[in-house]
């Protein structure tokens, strides 16, 4: 067999080795695409959940313990240490610092001086040398302090401006270290030597605590500010010579675009290995592990779905590969049954097949390879699989050739009422296999983010199983149609039912199930999450927008009531680990810690209410009133079996702002929302219902309901509550609150949706969509031309009998409608079950705060599958009408036309 010979017939066939080159040309396509586009999605993903922490949160911080160090000079020993410890850090996390720092400071001391009794100020001063301060800002007025110590001079110490300023020094100022009744330090002059500003107040070089660039208000009455100077190394060097205490600080920042999204693993293992290998003498603060869990998390849950999203297209791809290869050889059946008849070998039909495919299939797979290298994004090492599939592409058309037995056309259009014994055998085997291989996923589990055989093989042997059963299933409804039709007037309905009552393209049918399958499942899974996260954001703000701050003025809700669009506003109050008593005195109860939630029961359900919020507040805490007694409370399982333990159901008491209440359990439940999805043990009690005290408990935070709610408008009125409750003496000291949050639901819910991989996530739900949709029609496509010519003459036969072109139309629709019908509606059936088996392994709780996903009924999917089929049934009419124009229908009555 010459290549010549090959390359005539691939020309002379070329439709269909041209559909077999696209069919491979896609599955490489994605084997080599589709991995950088998902590492690119996740990258992008990566960046921004770390972009969106504050940068100090991705900082290794180390530091030393306030500690004499008069033996040995400070500095010397701190840069030494400085690069010792990256030198011990895992290669993973070693290579993605980008920036260093390190400090040495004394401890705040008191610092006198007349400028600072002009204003009449308290300030504890702490010395920081900071190696690098010069390159990272610049001096605004009189110089950088003298790298060399004489004795006898005072310390030179350089200020920022604005804490200068605050502090009412300047250039020329001078100080004195120390006070007379504190024996620890030796009193010792300073002096302002300069002023200066950062270049980037931003950058990590003035990250450590406390900070340089700010001063620390004192927390109550009579105590000091405290602030940081600058001063020469050689200073702190003398300084813990005689005596002394100093602190030492190193700080590494991981860069955001040195940690890979494909190791999030490794570079979660280096830390943790930081962690355990932390020196002697030092602690090691860090965050960036919290951010990477919750990120490694998701996309370990969304590759887990883009494997079995995979496994459906690729199956898909390989059962139109085969669809294709097997219609080719229907075509040439005469010509390979001609070999045979003519002498040749067994295998001779097969060669011949061979060489053609390897004149078309791996040209077509090696562009497909080159363009999916195309795709932005960092590549997998898939070649060996890119390989495995073009050379199984390769085989495609050998072994179909395999199947001709021999010459003479054999009707296709009978179908057994009995199966063959072989046949049944498969059947059931996959019937049981598809059965075992679900239970198998459902009792072991799964490894998210690695791709396991069991879960990738479960979808495509559920799917293929519905399909056999369909198939099995499909004659008799058409049957009895067929028989009812028969009694009536006209032939369309009858001829139509009964050849789609004979039809033997079980293959096409097969794989149309397997892609509307993964497409349903996709929009399943996609509507599950999405309802999953409208749940949490509930959870978390069960009101249109949820306040949160210290403490705040009990007439903050009425201020709120007097905002414009607010409807209603109810107070909250949150105490975390408290202890349970069992009597007034505080008796421990040795009961685990327990959080407390005070709600006012009426106004939570009128919130909710007006919020649209599907939450339903319990009677006990609903209608309870300030009655003598215990208090009803609604308890987690947890608190609700302790208390049973311990015999206090009914008499339990629990400490709220300082003040105990009895409670009693009213009733148990799992989850409540304004707590955290994963709080097991709380106690929530009826604000309405509260003894009359001295002191009335100081709401924590408040829940607003409204329309077009103005986030700065609540936020200035929470700040102003909070002052307000300073301001009536309930706090001492001077230092304001910290400013109150604003979370509105729909903010968290676009949170829950936008950050993190979720573009991962969508990416699969997407692809597969599509994807499976594309590929279904397509199937639906082979389905048609593989009975095409048996169609072709039964047309043309009976447009000789009279058979009108609306007639013909007519009987085309009805024979077509049950297989399409058929179809659709076994792939949807197979994407709603699917979500059902595959969701308790796929952990899509990392994309909804936690809270379970629930797959329900979606009414939305019912109409998706109409509209489906009604494309479908068009698009397979329009192929059919293409078909015949091409084959000539006046041609397939000639003698020895193959059906």
């Amino acid at each position: 067999m010459s290549v010549g010979a090959a390359a005539r017939r691939v020309r002379a066939y070329g439709g269909q080795f041209l559909l077999l080159a696209v069919l491979t040309l896609v599955v490489t396509l994605l084997v080599s695409g589709v991995p950088r586009l998902v590492n690119r999605t996740a990258e992008e993903g990566l960046r921004a959940q770390l972009n969106s922490e504050s940068a100090d949160r991705r900082d290794l911080n180390y530091a030393t313990g306030e500690v004499d160090t008069a033996a040995a000079p400070v500095m010397p020993g701190a840069r030494k240490q400085f690069d010792t410890l990256v030198d011990q850090m895992p290669p993973q996390v070693r290579s993605a610092i980008t920036d260093r720092w390190f400090s040495v400071d004394t401890v705040p001391n008191r610092v006198v001086g007349p400028d600072l009794k002009a204003r009449n100020l308290l300030v504890n001063l702490g010395l920081r040398a900071m190696p690098g301060i010069q390159e990272e800002s610049t001096l605004v007025e009189g110089a950088w302090p003298n790298e060399t110590f004489v004795t006898g001079r005072p310390i030179e110490v350089a200020l920022d401006a604005d804490v200068a300023r605050k502090l009412n020094l300047r250039v020329g100022s001078r100080l004195s270290l120390g006070r007379p009744d504190d024996a620890t330090i030796k009193p010792a002059p300073m002096l302002v030597v300069g002023l200066f500003r950062p270049v980037d107040r931003a950058d990590g070089a003035w990250g450590g605590l406390p900070q340089v660039l700010q001063v620390v208000e004192p927390e109550g009455d009579g105590e000091p500010l405290i602030a940081v100077g600058v001063v020469a190394p050689v200073v702190l060097d003398k300084g813990a010579a005689s005596g002394w205490l100093v602190r030492t600080q190193w700080r590494y920042r991981l860069g955001v675009d040195r940690i890979d999204a494909r190791q999030l693993d490794q570079t979660i293992e280096g830390l943790q290995q930081v962690q355990r290998t932390v020196p002697p003498g030092l602690t090691l603060t860090q965050a960036v592990d919290i951010p990477l869990r919750a990120f490694a998390a998701q996309v370990n849950s969304a590759r887990t779905l883009l494997a079995v999203v995979g496994a459906g297209l690729l199956a898909t791809l390989a059962g139109l590969i085969l669809l294709a290869a097997a219609l080719s050889i229907r075509r040439r059946r005469s010509e390979f049954a001609l070999i045979r008849a003519r002498g040749g070998a067994a295998t001779a039909g097969a060669r011949r097949s061979f060489a053609e495919s390897l004149l078309v299939v791996p040209v077509a797979a090696a562009l497909g390879w080159w363009l999916g290298t195309l795709f932005p994004g960092t590549p997998d090492a898939t070649a060996p699989y890119a390989a495995a599939a073009t050379l199984l592409v390769t085989l495609a058309l050998p072994l179909a050739t395999l199947t001709v037995r021999g010459v003479g056309a054999a009707r296709r259009d009978l179908v057994r009422v009995r199966p063959s014994t072989r046949r049944l055998t498969v059947e059931v085997f996959l019937l049981l296999l598809a059965g075992l291989a679900a239970v198998l996923l459902r009792r072991r589990g799964l490894t998210l983010g690695e791709v396991d055989p069991l879960l990738v093989s479960v979808p495509v042997l559920l799917a293929v199983a519905a399909a056999v059963l369909a198939l099995r299933a499909y004659p008799w409804p058409l049957l009895l149609v067929s028989r009812f039709a028969a009694r009536t007037r006209g032939s369309v309905t009858f001829l139509g039912t009964a050849r789609a009552g004979r039809s033997t393209v079980a293959a096409p049918l097969v794989v149309v199930v397997l892609a509307i399958g993964t497409a349903a499942f996709c929009a399943v899974v996609a509507a599950g999450v999405d309802a999953s996260r409208g749940r949490a954001a509930e959870r978390v703000v069960p009101a249109d927008a949820l306040i949160r701050g210290e403490r705040f003025a009990p007439d903050t809700v009425d201020a709120l009531n007097g905002l414009p669009g607010v409807r209603a506003a109810t107070p909250v109050l949150i105490e975390r680990d408290q202890r349970l008593a069992t009597d007034e005195v505080g008796t421990d109860a040795r009961i685990g810690q327990t959080m407390v939630l005070l709600v006012d029961g009426p106004g939570l359900a009128r919130v909710t209410n007006e919020s649209g919020v599907d939450v339903t507040v319990p009677d006990a805490l609903r209608t309870a009133q300030a009655v003598p007694g215990a208090l009803p409370a609604i308890v987690s399982p947890a608190v609700a079996a302790d208390l049973a333990r311990a015999d206090l159901r009914d008499s339990a008491f629990v400490s709220v702002q300082g003040q105990r209440y009895e409670f009693r359990v009213a009733g148990a439940q799992d989850s409540f929302p304004v707590l955290p999805a994963d709080t097991d043990r709380f106690v929530i009690l009826p604000w309405q219902a509260l003894p009359p005290r001295a002191t009335t408990p100081a709401p924590t935070s408040l829940l607003v309901a409204g329309d077009q709610l103005d986030a700065e408008a609540l936020r200035q009125a929470g700040d102003q509550g909070q002052l307000r409750f300073q301001q009536q003496g309930a706090v001492t000291g001077r230092e304001r609150p910290l400013g109150v949050t604003v979370d509105t639901r729909a903010g968290v819910r676009h949170q829950l949706g936008d950050g993190g991989a979720n573009g991962v996530l969508a990416f699969g739900f997407v692809g597969g969509a599509v994807g499976g949709t594309v590929l279904g029609l397509l199937a639906i496509a082979f389905t048609v031309l593989a009975g095409a010519r048996a169609r072709g003459q039964v047309l043309s036969r009976l447009r000789t009998l009279g058979l009108s072109r609306r007639q013909w139309r007519g009987l085309l629709l009805v024979e077509l409608t049950p297989l399409v019908g058929m179809s659709v509606l076994t792939g949807a059936l197979v994407g709603a079950v699917l979500p059902l088996v595959l969701n308790p392994v796929l952990g899509l709780t990392a994309f909804t705060g936690g809270v379970p996903v629930r797959v329900a009924f979606e009414p939305g999917l019912v109409v998706a599958v109409v509209a489906l089929g009604a494309v479908a049934l068009g698009f397979a009419v329009v192929v059919e009408a293409l078909n015949n124009r091409r084959l000539r229908l006046g041609e397939v009555l000639r003698l020895g036309e193959e059906s």
